[in-house]
């Protein structure tokens, strides 16, 4: 019995679409050659911001290796910077979404070319589009489900973006090095501004060459490359218009329809996001009542333990600061009240140039449970362990009877109901 080989002479017929063609793919590729640069660089700020070299408990990928070379002591100023740097990260992210799947379109002629192997160079090629298509997608995926708090993938969410991410940038990096000529000629091949006054009727395929992109026998166009472009740009527009909102905030929030919803934070003082409820992650009670304590502890062993109405009557403090978190959504800034870190710092021995400190929660289950905050976060007059926002107790949901807000950390780091802070080398 004889089969009929598998050939890119008979596979093309399978993709008959006449938009198809090294200019458009072109177009594509220069929209995610310059965001996905951005969004490598604001995904590795991210994790710069949680400070993983201060700390195991900060680090959420702990055989980075050298992959962490790029790390520093994330500052305090301005206190917008990971609202600014994470919501563009997240923001861009989902924009891109409709131009990634158009370019995967647009290419799909080469992923299924038949012999997959043809000589060495050509095999490392399509191990690097394998890596590329692959790994955008995993990276793409793995953040959308993140901002939508869905964690169904098998492991913790950093360590897998974040290897996820390298993967995606070497492949990346390799694929422009090899098409980046072919680009630029394909793309000064033909005129946009002819292109985006052509209609349906006058749309014809490109001129076929070796990409294998243009199909050997085209279908009539039922669309002009214009309004492929169009359809691509709007999906991308509309799917701005439903999340910046979410890092924006203010009115815009309102539109912000890809946000996690089923938190409703209700309205008042208190009536701005969260991230967990106090329900979620085993809060009880007893561990928030009367009885609830603060312990304060210095390097040296000197140990203070303060009621909340104790912590009320030491100076208070206040720093409007907004909370903004690693699912790309952000608060305006709220008022916090309450005493400055470096306060509850001098009342364990470090008066003068306080150190770094270990903030536990009382928090019985669940990621964030601790955290270190460096020295130059600890200093910061506006660093505080807050008991009261806008005027008003925290709530339960927001870290009652008291939490940390730090200028410019992640909202992680902000850690709600505390118990316990140790300054010094012991964090």
């Amino acid at each position: 019995m004889s089969h009929r080989p598998h050939t890119d002479r008979n596979r093309p017929a399978l993709w008959r679409s006449p938009l198809r063609g090294p200019w458009l793919t072109s177009v594509f590729g220069l929209v995610l050659l310059v965001g996905i640069p951005v969004l490598f660089v604001t995904g590795l700020l991210s994790y710069a911001a949680y400070n993983p070299d201060l700390s195991p408990v900060n680090d959420e990928t702990p055989d980075k290796g050298l992959l962490g070379f790029y790390l520093f002591s994330w500052p305090t100023r301005p206190s917008w910077l990971y609202r600014v740097t994470q919501g563009v990260h997240v923001t861009l992210g989902i924009v891109l979404v409709p131009v990634l799947l158009a370019k995967l379109w647009s290419v799909i002629p080469r992923l299924f070319a038949w012999p997959p192997v043809r000589s060495v160079g050509y095999a490392l090629e399509r191990i690097s589009l394998l890596a590329l298509v692959g790994g955008g997608l995993f990276e793409f995926v793995t953040g959308v489900l993140n901002v939508q708090l869905d964690y169904v993938f098998p492991g913790s969410f950093y360590p897998l973006h974040f290897y996820g991410a390298w993967i995606f940038m070497a492949a990346f990096v390799v694929h422009v090095a090899l098409r980046l000529p072919r680009m630029a000629r394909s793309l000064r091949g033909r005129d946009l501004r002819a292109e985006l006054r052509t209609p349906v009727s006058a749309t014809r395929p490109e001129p076929p060459d070796d990409t294998g992109l243009v199909s050997p026998r085209p279908a009539a166009p039922t669309m002009s490359r214009r309004g492929a472009l169009a359809m691509v740009g709007t999906g991308s527009f509309a799917l701005l218009v439903v999340t910046a909102g979410q890092s924006i905030g203010g009115p815009l929030r309102t539109s912000a329809l890809l946000a996690p919803h089923g938190r409703d934070p209700g309205r008042g003082p208190n009536g701005f996001q969260i991230n967990k409820t106090a329900v979620g992650v085993g809060i009880r009670a007893r561990d928030i009542g009367p009885g609830w304590r603060l312990v304060v502890r210095g390097a040296t062993g000197r140990e203070t333990v303060l009621t909340r109405q104790q912590l009320l009557r030491l100076p208070g403090h206040g720093a409007a600061l907004p909370i903004a978190c690693v699912e790309g959504w952000s608060t305006s800034d709220q008022r916090w009240e309450g005493v400055r870190l470096t306060d509850l710092a001098a009342l364990v021995g470090h008066a003068d140039r306080p150190p770094k400190v270990l903030v536990e929660s009382v928090q019985r289950h669940g990621s964030f449970r601790s955290v270190v905050l460096s020295d130059t976060q600890v200093r910061d007059p506006r660093s505080l362990l807050a008991l009261k926002v806008n005027g008003a107790d925290l709530s339960p949901d927001h870290g009652y009877p008291a939490r940390i807000i730090v200028p410019g950390a992640p909202g992680v780091h902000n850690i709600k109901w505390v118990g316990r802070l140790t300054f010094g080398e012991r964090a």
